[in-house]
């Protein structure tokens, strides 16, 4: 059985209503078919969860990397809680807020009954203290400040149960930042740790009042969450209001796919991340669910580093676009849960709008405009102008599915109009390094999560991702203070209709200069055994195990 939580379609305006699309549902007539489950919840067992990838921090305002926020997720409460299906906001450690006219001021009234799992009270002071730290960050201790929170200014703890918090100017997404894994509130004394202290190994030092606790780890290799009996704040929307139904949740971290896929179809495991493309119908096969719920933000792109020379000429940026069939490189790599991007936001993204005449595939354009620029077809096939051929380079990026395969396919493609595209696979240090560097990189491939409009600053403003590197990270120099300008506005501006209107034309520039290649919108693809019901998702697709239970 496939339960394909495919999204939302048509989210047009913040806190509108959007309707569920199921893009690929069928039934065996397992265990309460279409995901209803057969009976009442039951309390117990331990839910077997085997992860991709290790974590590498708990901080908060970091975790945005899946098993990170696979895991903060699970641990720590939101002040909000944004409905995963409405993406509307709901009280949940704030019983109301206010906001005033022109967003540069939030005041929240909190829950007096929450405490942290060390037994320390969650209060205002705290509240504040978290925002505190990630709103302005500490370089001393190496905490970024969070990309989620723009514009932040102060905080006020007017008594136990009431904070503020002040902005430097209109702030428009920090009621839905509130609501997000980065902004998860840990206890006044996990605060006080550095950057090193939320990291491997100290995975039971970081303290929430989230469903879950962790209590044990091996670094790399597992950790156990084990489920609060004292828990009972969860936001009032959730059937359950008590204790998480499992006893205990054992993430292993298994890299192989082979592996991971075997130890579900074999019954070892009960739910598996990262089900890669090719892997789907060997679960679907094995009578098992697929969950792909979308990632709601800029889609898997290609960022083209226009401050390189080579990618300096526009007509050179619309001859990577013409050159490469998009629609071939979903078809052979991906399946239906990875559709074709049209745009540089996902349709499920709020603010989306269609661009995709700007992205058609059209070799012989792609050629003539090679051909203006200057690039002639050397005696290899490859293109050169004043001695210098038509290389560029892109990064593998391992977050994302079958990054590698996607590239060599598109470089297969480029090669046809006579560009020559290496793919950077290297150890940390240097790829790291190169990443920063558009003449060592000139072609970045990545991709970003978050249910709000702010999405798109984070990807391509010059003091968050800046994936364009429109920011020379050797100089501070900004290359495009236009486009610099236009991604501010998205987070500076009161006004909901603006914001979105700014969105779009965020949007559209990206897209009259050439500037991204935007490949599909991206999923996480869950496998699960058909017993384990109430699997949900947060709004970018991390996993929510408060509700889970096992019907066996």
């Amino acid at each position: 059985m496939i339960r394909a939580h495919r999204g939302w379609q048509g989210a047009a305006a913040l806190g509108a209503t959007l309707a569920l699309v199921l893009t690929a549902c069928g039934s065996d007539g397992g265990s309460g078919g279409n995901g209803e489950p057969s009976g009442d919840p039951v309390t117990g067992g331990t839910l077997v969860y085997l992860e991709h990838q290790p974590h590498n921090t708990l901080y908060p305002p970091a975790a945005g990397f899946y098993p990170n926020g696979g895991l903060v997720n699970n641990i720590t409460d939101r002040l909000v809680y944004q409905d995963p299906q409405t993406l509307e906001f709901e009280p949940w450690i704030a019983t109301d807020w206010e906001v005033n006219a022109d967003a540069t001021q939030y005041t929240f009234n909190l829950r007096g009954d929450v405490t942290f799992s060390d037994g320390s009270p969650l209060d205002a002071t705290v509240v504040a203290a978290n925002f505190d730290l990630y709103g302005l960050g500490d370089p001393d201790r190496a905490l970024t400040v969070s990309e989620a929170v723009n514009n932040y200014a102060s905080s006020e703890v007017v008594d136990a149960d009431t904070v503020v918090f002040n902005f430097s100017a209109p702030a428009p997404g920090f009621l839905q930042a509130a609501s997000t894994i980065n902004s998860g509130l840990v206890s006044a004394g996990t605060l006080e740790g550095a950057f090193e202290d939320y990291g491997p190994g100290n995975g039971e030092n970081v303290i929430g009042s989230g469903p879950f606790v962790i209590t044990a780890e091996e670094i790399g290799t597992s950790v156990t969450l084990t489920a609060r009996e004292d828990y009972a704040w969860a936001p009032e929307s959730l059937q359950n209001q008590g204790r998480p139904y499992v006893d205990e949740v054992q993430v292993t971290v298994t890299p192989e796919d082979s592996v991971r896929v075997g130890a579900l179809t074999s019954g070892q495991a009960d739910v598996i991340r990262y089900v890669e493309a090719q892997d789907e119908a060997q679960v679907a096969g094995a009578g098992l669910d697929i969950y792909a719920p979308q990632t709601r933000g800029v889609n898997n792109s290609l960022s083209l580093r226009f401050t390189n020379p080579i990618l300096s000429d526009i007509r050179v940026r619309q001859a990577l676009i013409a050159g490469i069939d998009r629609q071939q490189v979903v078809d052979t790599i991906y399946t239906e849960n990875y559709p074709l991007a049209t745009s540089s936001l996902s349709s499920t993204a709020l603010g989306y709008t269609d661009l995709e005449e700007y992205y058609a595939f059209d070799p012989e354009r792609a050629a003539d405009l090679l051909d203006e620029a200057g690039w002639t077809l050397g005696a290899d096939g490859i293109r050169e102008r004043d001695g210098q051929s038509l290389t560029l380079v892109v990064n593998e990026a391992a977050p994302q599915p079958r990054s590698f395969e996607a590239l060599t396919l598109i470089s297969q493609q480029l090669a046809e109009i006579g560009v020559d595209l290496q793919i950077l696979r290297a150890d940390a240090g240097t790829y790291t390094e190169a990443i920063q560097d558009a003449d060592q990189v000139q072609i970045y491939h990545s991709m970003v999560g978050r249910a709000d409009l702010d999405v798109i600053k984070s990807q391509y403003y010059s003091t968050n991702r800046n994936t364009l590197l429109n920011r020379d990270p050797a100089t501070d120099a900004i290359a495009d203070p236009e486009l610099e300008a236009l991604l501010a506005a998205v987070a500076s501006e009161a006004d909901g209709d603006t914001r979105i209107a700014n969105s779009q034309a965020v949007q559209t520039y990206l897209a009259e200069n050439a500037y991204v290649i935007p490949l599909f919108e991206e999923p996480q693809v869950f496998g699960s055994q058909t017993d384990v019901e109430g699997l949900s998702f947060e709004s970018v697709g991390r996993p929510s195990f408060y509700e889970v239970w096992l019907d066996r």
